[in-house]
């Protein structure tokens, strides 16, 4: 028998400064916090981590460095597999989301369809997490 799973998968990704990162989902993407660690500083956007939700998409977000430990620039080492993970996104109008995305300056790919049929859309996050906003191309 398999392992029962409810409420879906959501991942947990280091990032170098919170407020960038978590301006980039929330302003920019049109995520929610759902729930925030305690504040760290005078900017409300300094959490040490953060939920975030845009409907049935959600992703956590954590600082890669406790506060007094966080260096000028990222460790080029530590950051290099973040091009390794990507968020794969459900979204049905593609071509609504990369004008989206186009008008408010992001560097994201043309939409295209796959040769196994899901039209997808790319950009990068902060962190150079990739980010796929995809749906099943129309036959």
């Amino acid at each position: 028998m398999a392992i029962e799973v409810r409420g879906g998968l959501t991942p947990l990704i280091q990032v170098f400064h919170m407020p960038t990162a978590l301006r980039f989902y929330r302003d920019l993407l049109g995520f929610n916090v759902t729930g925030k660690s305690r504040i760290l500083s005078a900017d409300q956007d300094d959490v040490g981590w953060c939920m975030l939700q845009l409907n049935d998409a959600v992703v956590m977000l954590n600082t890669a460095y406790d506060p007094e430990e966080t260096p000028e620039k990222p460790d080029a080492a530590r950051w290099g597999g973040h091009q390794d993970t990507g968020l794969f996104i459900g979204c049905p109008d593609v071509d609504a989301a990369y004008a989206y995305l186009k008008e408010r300056g992001v560097e994201v790919s043309a939409p295209n369809v796959t040769y196994y049929g899901m039209k997808q859309i790319y950009l990068t996050d902060p962190d150079g997490f990739g980010i796929c906003f995809q749906w099943r191309a129309e036959s």
